[in-house]
């Protein structure tokens, strides 16, 4: 069984709604709407059809094919530069220190405070893998194609770039933090502005939002408890974006408190490392490594088997297949 990350393209709807309606809530960027999804698929097709490369309010959606079967059974995304169609929000966690000299104490308050620090970032999201198909290193296929495919189209991506994890949830769907902060001042249910957000963006956020900075110590228990920590299932993918260079630096998502990454773009490792080669032979043997090729709506990317020594580059006969390469191609790749 083979899988390829390819372009997504406008038939892979009905695949993308079906994915969506797994995420339990919390996953802004894979809402469970045909009109939404639908929209996505277009404005992606217009980012593939774009020959400017620069830096635009763009995004393109990668899918995860099984080249057996034609199934789609994961997907992520890639936005250009964030905050142009709606301002881009995020809380930034702070320390306040204060001392009385009367008291002779010190105090050390946590303030959480609405910002716009992020805004002209590129982002990585929308990372969804089925769950028939969490085994065999597919997410961190998902995950680092990614960067190969920034790496291939560099003049498109911003200096800096994010990744927002989701955040605690509980069982019945909703969010502590939600529930301790935002929920209080808009009278809706996490999923409710949840699913707003998804379909119209958060600018409701900034309209009904207090502006001053919130103490920590005024929220609940519950919310403070949860402020900066992914959601149980995102802390392999924080691993993951802690390897390749991202770092927390107390931003906060502002519907659910969980962490924002932050990065250089070209400090991330496998937009950094990944080389370029042509291809000398096709053979058994070599390290398992991501390999792909191609720009555009013609992007691919594999697992492959590669060596590259004295004779040349060899990459084993069925990734060449998967991969839509022969002797003499160029691939960029990196190992696993």
């Amino acid at each position: 069984m083979s899988f390829r990350i390819r372009a997504a393209r406008s038939d892979d709807l009905q695949h993308l709604y079906e994915m969506a309606k797994l995420t339990g809530g919390g996953f802004t960027n894979l809402p469970a709407d045909k009109k939404s999804l639908t929209a996505k698929l277009e404005r992606s097709a217009e980012a593939y059809a774009s020959t400017d490369e620069e830096v635009g309010d763009h995004i393109f959606v990668l899918v995860l094919e099984n080249t057996d079967t034609g199934e789609v059974r994961g997907t992520s995304q890639l936005f250009t530069k964030v905050g142009q169609k709606w301002p881009f929000y995020s809380y930034r966690l702070s320390t306040l220190t204060q001392h009385s000299q009367e008291l002779d104490r010190t105090f050390r308050a946590e303030m959480l405070s609405l910002t716009t620090d992020l805004e002209g970032s590129s982002e990585v999201g929308g990372l969804f893998l089925h769950p028939g198909e969490r085994a065999g290193g597919l997410g961190l296929l998902l995950a680092r194609s990614r960067y190969l495919f920034i790496r291939q189209h560099r003049g498109h991506f911003g200096d800096r770039i994010l990744a927002e994890l989701r955040g605690i949830i509980d069982e019945a769907g909703g969010s502590p933090f939600w529930d301790g902060l935002a929920g209080r001042f808009f009278g809706m249910s996490f999923q409710e502005a949840d699913y707003f957000n998804a379909l119209n963006g958060n600018q409701f956020i900034a309209d009904l939002m207090p502006k001053h900075p919130i103490y920590t110590a005024m929220l609940s228990e519950a919310a403070r408890a949860v402020i900066g920590l992914p959601h149980p299932s995102g802390r392999a993918a924080m691993r993951m974006l802690e390897n390749e260079g991202y770092r927390y630096n107390g931003y906060v998502d502002i519907f659910d408190g969980g962490p924002t990454m932050v990065a250089r773009t070209d400090n991330v490792g496998s937009v950094k490392n990944a080389q370029y080669a042509k291809i000398a032979s096709i053979g058994d043997g070599g390290a398992k490594s991501l390999a792909a090729c191609g720009e555009l709506t013609d992007f691919r990317c594999v697992y492959a088997y590669i060596e590259n020594g004295d004779d040349g580059l060899k990459i084993d006969a069925e990734g060449a297949k998967t991969l839509g390469v022969s002797v003499g191609d160029e691939i960029l790749y990196i190992e696993r």
